[in-house]
């Protein structure tokens, strides 16, 4: 396996890397609303030098696609309408870490922003777009087992 810190650099990585990323990255359409955060060019340039493995801990968990956005708020994810859905992507983390040590990934690449894959910042749970720093429930799991999780942002 590949010595990672949590965070940690691309050019870093071997040929070959097995990688975990964010399904909606990759254009799957299973973000909350629907839709996909497709990442083309960037998702070439990756798929060129890594093996890349789509994960999408919210599904994982059980939820649907379309679902009510959520956010985490004093430790608990929230959605707009008022459901605690921890459960859920408290689930869906575990599934995740299960499919990186079956499949044997190596890092990931996760949505910034999201309630499971934010690696420094997500929503602050008022639903008003404010980005505060912290970590999704999937990203904390997986750096707690020494999987190291960087941003899409850190592909720009």
């Amino acid at each position: 396996m590949v010595d990672l810190k949590l965070d940690f650099d691309l050019q870093t990585l071997p040929v070959g890397t097995r990688i975990g990323v964010s399904a909606c990255l990759l254009g799957v359409r299973c973000k909350y609303d629907g839709t996909s955060n497709y990442a083309e060019e960037a998702v070439r340039q990756l798929a060129e030098r890594f093996t890349l493995i789509p994960v999408c801990p919210e599904q994982l968990g059980g939820l649907t696609t379309p679902r009510a956005p959520a956010e985490i708020l004093n430790g608990r994810v929230i959605t707009k309408d008022g459901l605690d859905v921890t459960e859920s992507f408290q689930r869906g983390a575990e599934e995740t870490l299960e499919i990186f040590k079956l499949l044997k990934l190596e890092a990931a690449i996760l949505k910034e922003g999201s309630p499971s894959c934010g690696s420094g910042l997500i929503y602050d749970g008022m639903f008003a777009g404010v980005k505060i720093p912290g970590m999704g429930l999937t990203v904390r799991l997986l750096r707690d087992q020494g999987i190291g999780v960087i941003s899409e942002k850190a592909l720009i």
